[in-house]
This record gives structure tokens, sequence and C-alpha cells, in this order.
């Protein structure tokens, strides 16, 4: 069986390559190997001008056979290993190395095996355009359209379209691709235009970072919420806060709201001349001098800015100050959650700073004195007073 297909052309690209290591021109090694000149144009492109050999490695899933694991397979065979031998040698399925083998071995008749161009191809393969499910199902472009005109979020379209088709799975998709297929705006797929259907509307979709990329915010180091007493998770006590800033228009006001674990009683800072460090860790220790020091036991934040001076405040609460990780509002969920039912007096884009103290009390007093179901219908002020009671 001679050379069939394709795999000729990686024998030719080796010899090219051989030829220009060698210090023969371009255009002499393309006549020399029987190639036009645009092609040899093309492989020196692909490769940045170097061999595939000198290529770096990029990173990429271990599901994936890498270069070092080809250039052992090449060596294994040449020795004469069978399949199987190879494979427990990689530690990889025998089916992984037969396939490798059948698909970039040069000469079939006598088994030649060239690792570095196996694997530049194999990059090539990996790398080539795929027409998306949305591009070529009409009526599957057009249901997820339907629904974002409705204003569902892709979330919610990607579990309606496992029960609309649920024998098809051809036409399910995680809402991920959905997301991609809007920001991306790819011909044929979906108009970016329905951006503005999504609850943010949002036209370009923000770079996220890795919890672990963030630099540090604080010259002090932060302790963070994994380190925080056992017993703060079970609210079997008052003095636990959560707190948060309020922002207001143009984020040049705020207010602070401290949150009871236990209880869920609100306690609100005004902030009227900014909410630098220096101000909220003023506002915040008057706030807390009020109160007696079995209710003043732990602190949980987020990692905002407006807590740079922290270790300052940290005298205040017997158990210490603790900080969420970043973008995880969930686990300082009482606080957030009270601050969504605040917006009803406090609504987005208005000025947080023309609210004097005594309005403040009388906005704190509201959820304060209403009776909360997770309480037993008792009112957090009750539950608090209660507790320093006893």
């Amino acid at each position: 069986m001679g050379i069939r297909g394709r795999k000729r052309r990686l024998e030719i690209e080796a010899e090219y390559w051989r030829l220009l290591q060698s210090g023969v021109g371009t255009v002499e090694a393309c006549k020399l190997v029987g190639v036009g000149r645009k092609t040899g144009y093309r492989w020196r492109a692909e490769n940045g001008g170097l061999p595939p050999e000198r290529v770096a490695e990029p990173v990429h899933s271990g599901r994936y056979l890498s270069l070092l694991e080809r250039k052992r397979i090449a060596t294994l065979r040449e020795h004469g290993l069978g399949v199987r031998k190879i494979a427990a040698r990689l530690d990889r399925s025998p089916s992984t190395v037969s396939r490798e083998l059948r698909r970039n071995t040069l000469d079939h008749d006598r088994g030649i095996y060239a690792a570095d161009l196996a694997h530049h191809r194999s990059r090539k393969r990996g790398s080539r355009p795929h027409r998306p499910k949305l591009q070529n199902d009409a009526a599957l472009r057009a249901e997820v359209q339907a629904k974002l005109h409705l204003e569902w979020s892709p979330e919610q379209i990607a579990a309606h379209l496992r029960v609309l088709w649920p024998d098809q799975p051809e036409r399910h998709l995680c809402h991920e691709t959905i997301y991609r297929a809007l920001y991306q705006g790819a011909k044929g797929v979906l108009s970016r235009t329905l951006t503005k259907k999504l609850r943010t509307g949002r036209s370009l979709r923000r770079r996220r970072r890795s919890s672990s990329a963030r630099a540090p915010r604080f010259q002090t180091p932060a302790v963070l919420i994994h380190d925080r007493p056992a017993v703060v998770d079970q609210r079997d006590r008052v003095g636990d806060w959560e707190g948060d800033l309020v922002v207001g228009r143009g984020n040049r006001s705020a207010v602070a709201t401290l949150v009871d674990r236990r209880s869920r009683l609100l306690r609100l800072i005004p902030l009227p001349g900014g909410h630098d460090s220096a101000r909220v860790r003023d506002a915040i220790t008057a706030a807390m001098q009020t109160l007696p020091e079995a209710a003043r036991l732990t602190l949980t934040w987020d990692q905002g800015i407006e807590m740079a001076r922290h270790h300052e405040l940290a005298p205040l609460f017997s158990d210490g100050i603790y900080f969420a990780y970043p973008a995880s509002p969930w686990q300082r969920g009482t606080n957030e959650n009270t601050n969504g039912l605040l917006r009803q007096y406090l609504p987005e884009g208005t000025d947080l700073s023309v609210h004097t103290l005594d309005e403040l009390r009388l906005i704190e007093d509201r959820p304060n004195n209403r009776p909360r179901k997770t309480l037993g219908w008792r009112t957090p002020a009750d539950v608090f007073t209660a507790a320093l009671t006893a």
C-alpha cells in the first residue's frame, strides 16, 4: 500500500523544512519538492518562520496528545513496540495510539511516523473553524431569537430547548453558547442588537478575572471568610454583622449598611462627605460604639477599597473582621438581600448624601419593626433586644 491522500503532504513538508535548514532559499526549496511558492510561504507563515519542532508548545487540555508524547510514540515505534505496549508506557488508551498512527503515518508500507509534523497537523486541525449549531439550524435560531425578544435569559432558553425538543439533543444548547453567539455577532447567527433584551442590556461583555489573579487591595492583609469562626454560620447569636455600601448616582454618594445575621437587624450609616476608607472607618466606629461589646463580635464585608483601613476597625469586633471572596455576593447573602429591599427607599441613580441621620433612622425602623417569617413572625428589633437581654 502506497502513500495516500493528505499523508503524502507531511513527507513533502518535512523535506521542504530540511532544505530550508540546509540553507536553500524558499523559492528553490518549493521547486525541489514540487509545490508552489504560495504553499511554501503559507507553511512558513503558519509556524512564524520556524520549523514545526521549534514552534512553542501551547498549553492545552490533557486529553490531547502533546508533542513530547508524540515523540515518545515515534521512538517506541522505531524500537518495534506494538500499539498496546506503547499505550501502556504513555498511560493512554490503545485506541488513542492506534488512531494517532493511522492518521499521521507518512508511509504505511515502511511505517514512517514523524512526530513533529504530526503534532503540527493536529494543532492545525484543532483550530479549524466550526459552523455553530445556530448557524446551521434555522428553526433553532428562530426559537432562540423569539425567546430573547420576550426577554428570556439564555439559561431559561437553554432549559426550554430541552423541554421543547427532548429527543433531539443536536438542538440542545448551553447558556454560554447563546451568550457567545450574542456577543460575538457572527454573520448568520444572532444579531448583537438582541443584547438589549438581556437583563443587563450590556452591549459588550466584561472580561472576568479569576479571584486568584486579582491584585491585593489592602496594605494590611485581609482575613478571608473561610477563617471566620464556624459559630457565625449557625446564626445562634447576635453580634455577627454583614456590611456593604449602597451607592448613589455616579458612585458619588453612598450609605453604609450593617445587618445582624441572627436577628436581621439593620443599621444605616450616613456618609455625607464621601465614602473613602477614612470616612467609612470613622462612620462605622461612631455607629458601633453605641452598641454593647456583646453585640460587636464579627464583621463580614466584601473586598471594596472603602475597607482599606479595616485593621483600624478591628478592635471594635472581638472575634475579628472577615472578607468574602471576590465576586461572591452569596457569602454575604443577608446583607445583599437587605440592600435590595432598601432600594425602595434609597433608589438607584439618586443622590444619597441628602438623607440626614434622622431620615435614615426612619427608613431602618421600617424593616426592623416588620414581622419576618424567618424569625417566626417576630421583628428583628424584638429578636435583637431579647438576645442581648438574655
